[in-house]
């Protein structure tokens, strides 16, 4: 089976309008949403993200390592989480994904990893 990465992208102004009322049943609909995957079988891994400003991004300038604070792209969007699945095909991978932007409320954007050569090919 393919991996797939399920990402989910954050807009600040849309999750400024999410009331505190609301975290609870947003955390319930995504924790429902884990345990259908686990269940089926396609969970590899998952995760939450701390927002973008607690990002360090590390980069070669001019042959030299240089590390500095906030993310890496300058957009209005930002990674804030991801799953791992397994899929027998994208169009698997899309069922999930729709159901996981459901759960979250955002916008979920799917790609399979690239298939790696077997360690004896390498």
């Amino acid at each position: 089976m393919t991996q797939y990465l399920l990402s989910v992208y954050n807009d600040p102004d849309m999750l400024a309008e999410v009331g505190e009322d609301e975290w609870p049943r947003l955390f319930a609909q995504v924790e429902e949403f884990n345990e259908n995957v686990r269940t089926a079988g396609a969970w590899v891994f998952a995760g939450g993200l701390h927002p973008q400003e607690t990002a360090t991004v590390v980069r070669t300038v001019d042959g030299k390592v240089v590390t500095s604070d906030g993310p890496y792209l300058k957009t209005k969007e930002y990674l804030g989480g991801f799953w791992i699945i397994e899929a027998p095909d994208l169009d698997a991978a899309l069922t999930w994904a729709r159901q996981a932007t459901v759960a979250c409320e955002g916008p979920v954007e799917v790609r399979p990893f690239q298939d790696e050569p077997a360690a004896d090919e390498a």
